[in-house]
């Protein structure tokens, strides 16, 4: 029984870490989405410090009011704000350009938001997975990959067997019923 428990327990760790990896690493880069770490409190509290945001590229036309976007502050500078879109309008060259404002914050930003800056809209975001997506670099996120990819094959491979076994026990009992 507390072999059992074990295992369970093991599996489940091994899941849950599996899924985290999959959801900062292998999903991103399989959607061609960026996962970007949320580092201040500005859209707290559906986001606070430490969360992921997966963004997924976005046309400007497609943006509205209310949809969280990630935009440079600075078109090719690669700091990054995600805040929400509270106003659209125009420049004088009849660009869409928007108005953002993070959620905790009492006052919109002072800059509007063009489209060359945006990165894109917030698909989807994971508290507190961001500081785990900060701590890996480059090669560490690769390796990742390669490890859940690893041991989601090891895990239908073990599927696989226990299922193997488990119609080789029914047909010994079927056998032995009959004898």
């Amino acid at each position: 029984m507390v072999t059992w428990a074990w295992r369970v327990m093991g599996g489940l760790v091994l899941l849950a870490a599996l899924a985290a990896v999959s959801l900062a690493v292998l999903v991103p880069r399989l959607a061609g989405a960026t996962p970007y770490t949320v580092l201040t409190g500005s859209m707290s509290p559906t986001m606070p410090p430490g969360t992921l945001v997966v963004v997924r590229p976005v046309d400007a036309k497609d943006i509205q009011i209310g949809m969280v976007i990630t935009y440079q502050l600075d078109s090719g500078d690669p700091t990054v704000v995600t805040h929400r879109v509270v106003a659209q309008g125009f420049n004088a060259k009849g660009e869409p350009i928007f108005r953002t404002q993070g959620d905790a914050n009492d006052v919109p930003d002072e800059k509007w938001v063009r489209p060359v800056q945006i990165r894109g809209e917030k698909w989807y975001s994971v508290q507190y997975l961001g500081y785990v997506s900060n701590v890996l670099t480059g090669k560490e996120r690769q390796m990742g990959v390669y490890l859940t990819a690893a041991g989601l094959m090891g895990y239908a491979l073990l599927m696989f067997a226990s299922s193997v076994r488990d119609n080789r026990r029914r047909v010994v009992e079927k056998e032995s019923v009959h004898v």
